[in-house]
């Protein structure tokens, strides 16, 4: 546990050069984007706890009210949030509490982009909501293009063709790797073997004529 703001505001100085060489007012700027609670957890800056930290109070007896020194810890679980902008899951440790702000808020997206940096008081949420920030305004810029029926069919096959030529690669890639004979040559080895079967049976019927043809002419 620490006072994370002031030491925030330190590291962001030293990382600069120190405050000398910030601009007028830039030091009270960076104060709006530094989380205003002065105690934090040290996990917390490994998830998202939503304000919910560890806490003490004592506990006391029934007989005498003796009363002893205890902590409460929040109760974190580590889930899988599915973000739509970097189009994944994200493995992150997150409070009940937490977990109820983002199904609120409507995701884990919304919940970054809504949330102000004085409130997010970890470093992690803070590094998570910079980059989706930057994420969404780098869409902002991007043209969106729309495709006719035509060329959407005309796209979707040549990626199902993609799928079938990858499926084909796997399969002789798989073939070499333990060594067995291509395809091709399987289909013509099966080729020659059916023509050998069939070559024998000709000459047996024929034979099987000529046994039968003189036997026809004695009777």
């Amino acid at each position: 546990m620490a006072f994370r703001s002031r030491e925030m505001m330190k590291k962001i100085l030293n990382k600069v050069g120190g405050e000398q060489k910030l601009a007028p007012g830039v030091k009270e700027e960076l104060k709006k984007f530094v989380p205003d609670r002065k105690i934090v957890m040290g996990r917390a800056h490994r998830g998202l706890y939503a304000g919910k930290h560890i806490q003490f109070g004592n506990r006391v007896s029934e007989d005498g009210g003796n009363k002893t020194r205890r902590s409460w810890k929040p109760n974190v679980q580590e889930k899988r949030l599915f973000s739509y902008i970097l189009d994944r899951h994200i493995r992150v440790k997150v409070t009940t509490h937490a977990l109820r702000s983002i199904d609120k808020a409507g995701g884990i997206d919304e919940y970054l982009l809504k949330t102000p940096y004085q409130k997010m008081d970890t470093e992690m949420g803070i590094q998570w909501k910079t980059k989706i920030e930057k994420m969404y305004s780098d869409l902002r810029e991007m043209e969106v293009v729309f495709f006719s029926p035509e060329s959407e069919e005309k796209i979707e096959e040549e990626f199902n063709q993609l799928k079938l030529e990858k499926k084909a690669f796997r399969r002789e890639a798989r073939r070499k790797m333990y060594g067995l004979p291509p395809k091709q040559d399987q289909i013509k080895d099966g080729e020659e073997a059916k023509e050998d079967k069939k070559e024998p049976s000709t000459e047996d019927s024929s034979s099987h004529a000529d046994f039968h043809e003189p036997m026809v002419a004695t009777a």
